[in-house]
C-alpha cells in the first residue's frame, strides 16, 4: 500500500471511526434514492488505509461487501472513481492493466503510464498480485496483446529490474550517451534495442547524467531524437520513460491535460491518475499542471466533467490553485 505523503491531497481523517462511517454509508444507500454527497464526504475524506478499515467494518456489521453495494447504487464514471478509491493501490494497478488488455483493442497509453511510472518495488508487487488474481503472469498477457519492439519495452519495464542505486558512473554515462546517439541520430535506421537497454535498466540519477551528456553530443534533447527516430506506441513508451525520469509529476500533469483537452474526455485516464496519485503526489502534479498550462487542474476538471463525478474529482483535486 502506498504511504500517505505530504505531497498528496488526501490526508488521514483525524477523528476517524470506521463504525460511524459504515452507518453514514448505510444511510446514504438505504431506501429509494442514494445520497451521493454523503458517499463523497466519507470516501474522499479518508485515506486508502482508512477506507480498508471501513471495508472490513462494513462486512462485519452488514454481512455484505461494501464495493458490491456501491456498485449497485452508483453508475457511470462516478461509480468507476468511487470503486477505484476503495481498491488497494497495487490491486487497482493490476485491474487497470488487465482492463487495458481485455477485449478487441488495447489501451497502450494505460500500459505505458503504469509500467513507466511505477518504482521497481511497485512493479514487483504488481507482478505478484497479477499472477494471484488472474493465474497468469503479466508478462504473458503483455506478450499475447502487443508485438515487436513495443512489446519488448513493456516486458523490460514489467520485469522491474531497474537499478535502484543512486550511483552515477560518469564514464559510463558518456558511453551511454554516445551509444544512444550512434543508435539513433548518427545512423540510417535506429537500433531500438540500445534505447531499451539503457532507458529501462539504468538508475534515475545516472540517466539524468546520460541526458545531459546526450545533449552535448547531439545538440538536442533525447526526447526530440526519440520523436524523430521512432513512431507509434514505441515512441510513446520511450518518451514516457524519459519524462518520468526527468519529472514524474510533470508527466502525470501532461496525462491529465491530454485526457481533458479537445472535444471528448478520456475519463479512464482522468480517473486512473486522480485515484492513483491523490495520496502520493497530486499536490506536485497540480503545481506542474498550473506551470505547464497556465490554468489550474481544478478549473480544467470543473469545465470538463459534471454532476457527482465532478464533485468527487474536485474533492480529490483538493484546491483551486
Amino acid at each position: 500500500m502506498a504511504a500517505v505523503g505530504t505531497k498528496g491531497t488526501i490526508k488521514p481523517c483525524s477523528n476517524f471511526n470506521a463504525a460511524d462511517d459504515v452507518q453514514k454509508l448505510r444511510k446514504a444507500m438505504k431506501g429509494a434514492g442514494t445520497d451521493e454527497d454523503a458517499i463523497i464526504d466519507v470516501i474522499a475524506n479518508r485515506t486508502l488505509a482508512q477506507r480498508q478499515q471501513i471495508n472490513i467494518a462494513y462486512k462485519s456489521t452488514v454481512g455484505k461487501d461494501l464495493e458490491d453495494d456501491l456498485k449497485s447504487e452508483l453508475t457511470g464514471h462516478f461509480e468507476q472513481a468511487v470503486v477505484g478509491l476503495m481498491t488497494p493501490i497495487t490491486l487497482y494497478d493490476v485491474h487497470e492493466l488487465k482492463k487495458a488488455m481485455k477485449g478487441a483493442g488495447t489501451d497502450e497509453g494505460c500500459l505505458i503510464e503504469i509500467l513507466a511510472s511505477r518504482s521497481a518495488e511497485e512493479i514487483r508487487n504488481i507482478n505478484v498480485t497479477y499472477r494471484l488474481k488472474y493465474s497468469k503472469s503479466l508478462e504473458d498477457d503483455i506478450c499475447s496483446d502487443t508485438s515487436f519492439m513495443f512489446q519488448r519495452v513493456l516486458v523490460s519495464l514489467a520485469a522491474g529490474g531497474r537499478d535502484q542505486s543512486d550511483r552515477v558512473d560518469e564514464s559510463l554515462a558518456k558511453q551511454d550517451a554516445k551509444e544512444l546517439y550512434e543508435a539513433g541520430e548518427k545512423k540510417w535506421g535506429t537500433d531500438e534495442v540500445k534505447f531499451l537497454t539503457i532507458l529501462c535498466t539504468r538508475n534515475r540519477k545516472h540517466l539524468l547524467k546520460v541526458f545531459e551528456e546526450y545533449k552535448k553530443i547531439s545538440k538536442k534533447d533525447l526526447e526530440a531524437s526519440i520523436k524523430s527516430e521512432m513512431s507509434g506506441s514505441l515512441e510513446d513508451a520511450l518518451l514516457a520513460v524519459v519524462k518520468c525520469v526527468k519529472n514524474r509529476s510533470a508527466y502525470f500533469a501532461e496525462r491529465l491535460y491530454k485526457s481533458m483537452k479537445g472535444l471528448g474526455t478520456d475519463d479512464n485516464t482522468l480517473i486512473r491518475v486522480m485515484v492513483s496519485r491523490c495520496e502520493i503526489d497530486l499536490l506536485e502534479i497540480r503545481s506542474e499542471f498550473k506551470k505547464m498550462y497556465g490554468k489550474s487542474l481544478h478549473s480544467f476538471i470543473k469545465g470538463d466533467t459534471s454532476g457527482d463525478y465532478r464533485k468527487l474529482l474536485l474533492k480529490l483535486c483538493g484546491g483551486e490553485d
